[in-house]
């Protein structure tokens, strides 16, 4: 139904013919549910000792680490106090990192983030004994992921060169490890963009046990294309450079189907200052997403993927000879899942793998010869998380149970006897001290917000860190309260939640139907949430969110049905949950909306120009609307490329369904997206202009994919709320 679709242009400061004073309204109305007011507390730079009976945390103010025993939580000693140190002073530190033994501390401050996870900073050393704090480097003011060698005496980092570099601490010196580095060109020991983004990492440098070799990557970039976006001056942190001209700001991101970096594995001898190349035995490989060392330096273990990311194989390396052998190796119909190789855990004598080969993900033992040893976890569930074991051969995990919307903390015996050491109601999560003696567990439910406590690894609560008395006494009764349940499509049972008004206008109130959406997510958890929900059930909505096939929690045959043709079944979801909500006696059928950010933007253009769309309105917030404008590694990890899979790209496309378009639509984005880019909203809305439509658009300049600061999540959810009371 064409040139149905109401039209207004909006900027970031809402320009507006008529209702603006509602939409400033609404959006200060909404700030006390947002980031970063919603945020609960926790503790500061909790950091476990090595000798696994006491921890470190920053003081509030950032100007003291401090150690203190586990059992009593009483003071043992001031680590660094900024306000005795030699040499050199600091104000504050964001930041600290251990060495092995705990004799130095690397802290940094003045933290400025390259992409979403990896920043460079002004990094000092310090020696406890000693209190002398140094910079890092002489030649570099801010450096980039340093790791501390095992025995402590070294630091490895990476300069504003993209090179690596070695400061030995005993001599004060710093030796160059590669040359090659160049912006755009070659990356040494640090991932590039999509590395970072896809595989979760900042670090790709592995120190061997006996201080004598450090292992690189290598990223040469060179092939893969630029992507430039522009920068302005903006009145969130202003850039008066850019005031009169915008510039030009462009990295490397390679799109599906085009060239990604090449990898190249190598070693660097510290002795000798010899470098060499490690040549992996198959041509297939295309990426590298992790290494590490094993109990001795003849074993770097080396993870890798082919470019279709359905076969995955583990190599050991000896960095002095470049032999590898393979270890070991899996396929998938599908895809490897990220878990495989992000959550693999090297011991003394065995790995721990995570595999979903059973049909839910669990846990196997294997040798360093490639030997498999057992299968630990035989679990009707999927396992969620692995957290070590102890001397007695105990393992502890987290697995998503007993319903896949809860986590639950368990340990497995040698015999195969698992206990559950965490409630199994709500979320459950921890950091095991070593040893795995002790553990931090967090746990929140919809009614809890997150309670931090040092717990034995038996579970027996040994004192609070953190139980956000203060902070659930300041917002509890902002949070409404969540109802699961089920519901069918197609004959598949789905869960979701409901919060109902709690300041209903009427009998039948509008409903928003909330969701994410992408392989392996969840959003229906019995988890502490307070958000823009929240706000919109006072405001006299119903939020409903279900989780459709793809998402995670629920094995693999669950995930694994939209492999090759994403949106496809989970529009069919949506659409069945939306009709789910119009039967409910307290919704209004005809007031149905719909929204999501990121893969939720992507799912609400898929379920709105669906043929049977019920909604009467959506939001897309940072759509992705073709995946061929998307980055290798996700796009591909679920559709392959676009050579090999044409018809699953275009069948997937938003793009493609504009002239399906029934409703009013408001589109909302940072110019500074460096994820996805605006180049999706920007085409999309091309499409509906050149076939006569228009939609609603909000432009945040100069914000990336996460659009935060400068109230800027306010205006996000105060603009959503306008919009949908006057379209609903």
């Amino acid at each position: 139904m064409k040139n149905t679709i109401k039209a207004i242009t909006l900027f970031a400061t809402i320009l507006s013919a008529s209702g603006t004073y509602a939409a400033n309204q609404s959006v200060r109305d909404m700030a006390g549910y947002v980031y970063p007011d919603n945020v609960a507390s926790r503790p500061v730079g909790f950091t476990y000792m090595p000798d696994g009976q006491s921890y470190a945390m920053l003081s509030a103010d950032g100007k003291k680490v401090v150690k203190y025993d586990i059992k009593s939580g009483k003071e043992i000693e001031v680590l660094i106090d900024l306000s005795n140190t030699r040499e050199n002073t600091l104000d504050r530190i964001e930041g600290f990192t251990l060495s092995s033994d705990a004799s130095k501390i690397l802290v940094w401050t003045g933290a400025n983030y390259i992409y979403r996870r990896s920043f460079r900073a002004s990094y000092y050393t310090y020696e406890i004994r000693t209190r002398l704090l140094r910079p890092l480097s002489s030649k570099f003011k801010v450096q980039q992921a340093p790791i501390f060698s095992p025995n402590g005496r070294m630091v490895a980092f990476v300069g504003e060169d993209n090179n690596i570099y070695v400061r030995k601490l005993d001599y004060q010196t710093e030796v160059a490890v590669t040359e090659d580095g160049a912006y755009g060109k070659v990356i040494n020991g640090v991932p590039d963009w999509v590395y970072e983004e896809e595989f979760q990492t900042t670090v790709s440098m592995a120190w061997a046990p006996d201080d004598l070799n450090l292992c690189f990557i290598k990223y040469n970039e060179t092939d893969v294309p630029t992507y430039d976006m522009m920068r302005y001056e903006g009145a969130c942190n202003p850039d008066e450079s850019a005031a009169l001209y915008p510039k030009v700001w462009n990295y490397k991101y390679p799109v599906a189907g085009k060239p990604n970096s090449k990898v190249s594995l190598h070693s660097y001898d510290v002795e000798t200052r010899k470098l060499k190349e490690i040549t992996l035995p198959d041509n297939r490989i295309e990426y590298i997403p992790r290494i590490a060392y094993g109990p001795n330096p003849e074993s770097l273990i080396v993870s890798t993927l082919n470019r279709d990311q359905n076969h995955f194989e583990i190599y050991r390396v000896n960095p002095k000879s470049t032999v590898a052998k393979s270890i070991y190796n899996e396929d998938s119909k599908s895809w490897i899942d990220p878990v495989t190789y992000e959550s693999l855990w090297l011991g003394k004598d065995s790995f721990i793998i995570n595999s979903w080969k059973s049909g839910y993900n669990q846990l196997y033992q294997y040798t360093y010869a490639g030997a498999e040893m057992r299968q630990i976890t035989k679990d009707e569930c999927d396992v969620t998380a692995y957290y070590g074991s102890d001397a007695l051969g105990n393992h502890y995990y987290q697995v998503a149970a007993p319903t896949p919307m809860d986590r639950t903390i368990r340990k497995i015996d040698r015999k195969g006897i698992s206990t559950d050491i965490s409630s199994n109601k709500g979320t459950s999560s921890a950091q095991f001290a070593p040893g795995c003696t002790y553990m931090t567990k967090t746990y929140s439910s919809t009614e809890q917000a997150p309670v931090y406590t040092i717990n034995t690894s038996a579970g027996k609560e040994v004192r609070v860190l953190e139980d956000n008395s203060a902070y659930m006494a300041r917002v509890g009764n902002k949070v409404a309260k969540r109802e699961f349940f089920t519901m069918q499509s197609e004959g598949v049972t789905l869960n979701g939640f409901i919060i109902r008004p709690t300041n209903a206008k009427s009998q039948k109130s509008p409903c928003i139907m909330y969701q994410y959406s992408g392989p392996g997510s969840q959003e229906v958890l019995n988890r502490w949430q307070l958000d823009w929900m929240d706000a919109f059930a006072q405001a006299g909505y119903v939020v409903i969110c279900v989780d459709g096939r793809g998402t995670g929690g629920r094995g693999r045959a669950f995930c694994d049905v939209v492999y090759k043709n994403l949106g496809h079944y989970e529009t069919i979801d949506q659409i069945a949950a939306a009709r789910y909500a119009a039967s409910l006696p307290y919704v209004d059928a005809n007031k149905i909306g719909i929204f999501g950010w990121s893969y939720g933007g992507y799912e609400t253009l898929m379920a709105a120009t669906a043929d049977d769309a019920p909604y009467a309105a959506a939001v897309a917030v940072a759509p992705v609307t073709d995946w061929r404008f998307y980055d290798t590694v996700y796009a591909e990890r679920y559709m392959l490329t676009p050579q090999q899979n044409e018809d699953g790209y275009r069948r997937s496309a938003p793009l493609m369904r504009t002239s399906r378009l029934k409703c009013p639509l408001l589109i909302m984005y940072g110019t500074s997206d460096d994820n996805v880019h605006p180049a999706n909203s920007i085409e999309f809305v091309s499409r509906l202009e050149r076939q006569g439509d228009i939609c609603d658009m909000l432009i945040f300049p100069n914000m990336n994919h996460s659009i935060n600061g400068c109230n800027a999540r306010s205006v996000v959810y105060g603009k959503m709320l306008d919009w949908f009371n006057k379209n609903l």
